[in-house]
């Protein structure tokens, strides 16, 4: 048994009860946990305390105090929301239950609050069909606002003034047209009365009554009277039909008499008897240049041959047509054109092919022809034949037909030849030289019907190049691309190539510049090591010659100076001679030399008594001068290996030891030089 109650009945909300003992007492205690509504505001809740009999030992009890929002009911009175036109209507607001009490009060029509309306009654006085609709009311507390159930009042009132509305005004006639007549009223109208220029239309008691067919006859004024269980309405002042509608009865009479010659002048006059609305243009057919002196009058003036019927209409918004006037017209042919008699399917080159001049009438009907092709007289025969046709027979061909009123021409007949690809060539659009790296462009141009759909491309040894296109385009050109080029190309027809045709390709000034930079620098590479080798072979051959002059002197080398004049130093002893050389101004010229002691003196030589004997002080010394050589040709079979080498040069010269010295020609010196 639950140890809780409210309002004296056991809840059914589950409590949790624990027991502890002691020595001293024993100790139960139960909790209980529920979510209250707002219906257990003011209730008592008990909590008991059973022994194991059932008896209860202890009990408390606790009020409950829920907070929550007005709970809200309407009453109105009489219990009814359903009222006539002019009567009063009470609405009370009772609020059921608050906690906290409520602070405001308002109404609501529609979801619009009402203004001066802030207590628990509401009050209508005289109610009108205006104030039909949904009422509730709002109370607010602490805890917030809460809104009643809304009620739905219905004010009830007789039919009011009608009105007629139509689905099309003006309506055309033969049309479908709907009349609704609208009189506002609760209940809603049960009988309708329907009016047609004031007279009532029998047999319509509907809210809606149709007319699947208009005529003129129905146009007018319609109106209408609704009536409910609370009276009948008012006939409103109606609405229009405008029936709408083509002229009637036209009809076209001709003015002048027949018959009637090409280039004569026509009158011709259009009348009907009623419209609406009025007719306000007036057609004509055929339609030509014609003048119209007066509304529904036609003058045609210089009347051409294909005016055999004309026919006129009086339109306002639609156009009626009277029946066509036959003019008997003179003319000359017409409908004349070409017509291809065979082959009947594509003509190809070298078939037979024959074209017909036909025509469609002709008033006489005695007829002359002739053909033209481009200007330019064929044949006078009704029909033109070619035995074996070919491209060039392709043309425009237009035949022409001829009475005694006047000659007609047909329309230009394109004659087309079909043919394999013919006259191909290439064509170069930047020329047939081209330097390297730009974009070379080679064109296929052909002659062929119908225009080639494939191109294949060759080069000067019949290979295929991978291009299919009109244009062979090389980017970047290289000079491997140097060569004779060839094209191909194929229509449904059949196939034909081009002539062969050149295209060069030269180097680019980089390129140029590229390849005589290498090939200097191979030069220069070459010259440059042919010029060590020289020089190495030089040296070897001057070293190898000193050799062979110091074996075959033994040691002592001579090398023959021409025609110096020999002069003797002012500055040297006895015992020396100098050498001058004229040509060598800017540099040391002179050499020092000592001879051992003879007996002979040298022809040429000052003989003194200085020269014929040997200083006391005088041994075998080897004497060095200095030289600076300008110019080698002082020397004979002197060849100088380096022409730059202009430095110190040293000379030396060896005793030929003791012993008569051989007689020396005249103006030659010995001079051993060594580099």
């Amino acid at each position: 048994m639950s140890p809780w109650l409210l309002e004296g009945v056991p809840m059914r909300q589950p409590a949790v009860t624990s027991t502890s003992l002691s020595t001293k007492s024993v100790f139960t205690r139960s909790e209980l946990k529920f979510s209250p509504q707002w219906s257990h505001h003011g209730k008592i809740v008990t909590c008991e305390l059973h022994d194991v009999d059932g008896k209860v030992l202890s009990e408390d009890t606790v009020q409950l105090n829920v907070k929550h929002t007005p709970k809200l009911t309407i009453e109105v009175t009489s219990n009814e929301t359903i009222v006539r036109k002019g009567d009063s209507v009470t609405m009370t607001c009772k609020v059921n239950s608050s906690n906290p009490e409520y602070t405001t009060v308002s109404w609501l029509k529609d979801g619009i609050p009402l203004k001066e309306q802030n207590t628990l009654t509401l009050t209508l006085h005289e109610v009108t069909k205006s104030q039909t609709g949904r009422y509730c009311c709002r109370v607010s507390n602490d805890m917030g606002p809460a809104t009643s159930e809304k009620v739905f009042l219905q004010v009830q009132y007789a039919p009011e003034l009608s009105r007629v509305q139509i689905s099309q005004s003006p309506a055309v006639e033969g049309s479908e047209v709907n009349f609704l007549c609208i009189s506002p009223a609760n209940p809603l109208p049960t009988n309708y009365t329907w009016y047609h220029n004031g007279k009532e239309v029998q047999g319509r008691t509907e809210k809606q009554f149709q007319i699947q067919k208009i005529l003129p006859w129905h146009a007018g004024t319609y109106s209408c009277v609704a009536e409910n269980i609370l009276g009948i309405g008012e006939r409103g002042p109606g609405a229009e039909l405008d029936v709408q509608y083509p002229p009637k009865k036209v009809t076209m009479v001709i003015e002048n008499p027949t018959p009637i010659r090409e280039g004569d002048t026509v009158t011709l006059s259009c009348n009907y008897s009623s419209s609406n609305p009025i007719v306000n243009h007036y057609e004509w057919r055929p339609r030509g240049g014609w003048e119209e002196p007066s509304l529904g009058v036609l003058k045609i003036q210089n009347i051409g041959w294909n005016n055999t019927a004309v026919a006129c209409a009086a339109c306002n918004n639609w156009c009626s047509w009277a029946s066509p006037v036959t003019l008997n017209v003179l003319y000359a042919p017409r409908g004349v054109r070409v017509r291809k008699i065979k082959p009947l399917s594509e003509i190809h080159s070298g078939n037979s092919v024959s074209l017909q001049c036909d025509f469609s009438s002709s008033h006489p009907k005695e007829v002359q022809f002739f053909w033209e092709k481009n200007g330019s007289l064929l044949g006078k025969e009704s029909q033109l034949n070619f035995d074996s046709i070919s491209p060039e027979d392709a043309g425009s061909y237009s035949c022409w037909v001829n009475n005694t009123i006047g000659q007609t021409a047909s329309k230009a007949w394109t004659l087309e030849v079909l043919y394999a690809p013919r006259r191909l060539r290439v064509s170069m659009s930047q020329g047939n030289q081209v330097m390297e790296g730009k974009t070379a462009t080679l064109i296929c141009e052909s002659d062929a019907n119908p225009p080639v759909y494939s191109y294949a491309w060759f080069d000067w040894n019949n290979q295929s190049l991978p291009y299919s296109g009109r244009m062979l385009r090389l980017e970047p050109v290289k000079v491997q691309h140097s060569g004779a080029y060839w094209c191909q190309g194929t229509n449904r027809v059949g196939k034909g190539h081009s002539p062969l045709i050149t295209l060069t390709v030269y180097y680019s000034p980089e390129t140029i510049g590229r390849r005589v930079a290498v090939g200097l620098g191979s030069c220069l590479a070459i010259l440059i090591l042919a010029m060590c080798g020289f020089k190495v072979q030089r040296r070897w051959k001057r070293t190898q010659s000193q050799q062979g002059l110091q074996e075959n002197s033994s040691g002592q080398s001579f090398f023959v100076r021409n025609k110096k004049v020999r002069r003797t130093p002012l500055s040297e002893g006895p015992h020396s001679l100098g050498c001058y050389n004229p040509m060598m101004e800017d540099g040391i010229s002179y050499a020092t030399l000592r001879f051992p002691e003879t007996n002979t003196p040298r022809t040429g030589d000052a003989e003194t008594p200085e020269m014929q004997r040997l200083p006391p002080d005088c041994d075998d010394t080897v004497t060095y001068s200095v030289l600076q050589k300008r110019q080698v040709g002082d020397y004979e079979n002197v060849i100088p290996d380096f022409p730059e080498d202009e430095g110190i040069h040293y000379s030396e010269l060896i005793q030929f030891g003791f012993g008569e010295r051989p007689q020396a020609q005249e103006n030659v010196d010995y001079v051993i030089v060594k580099h």
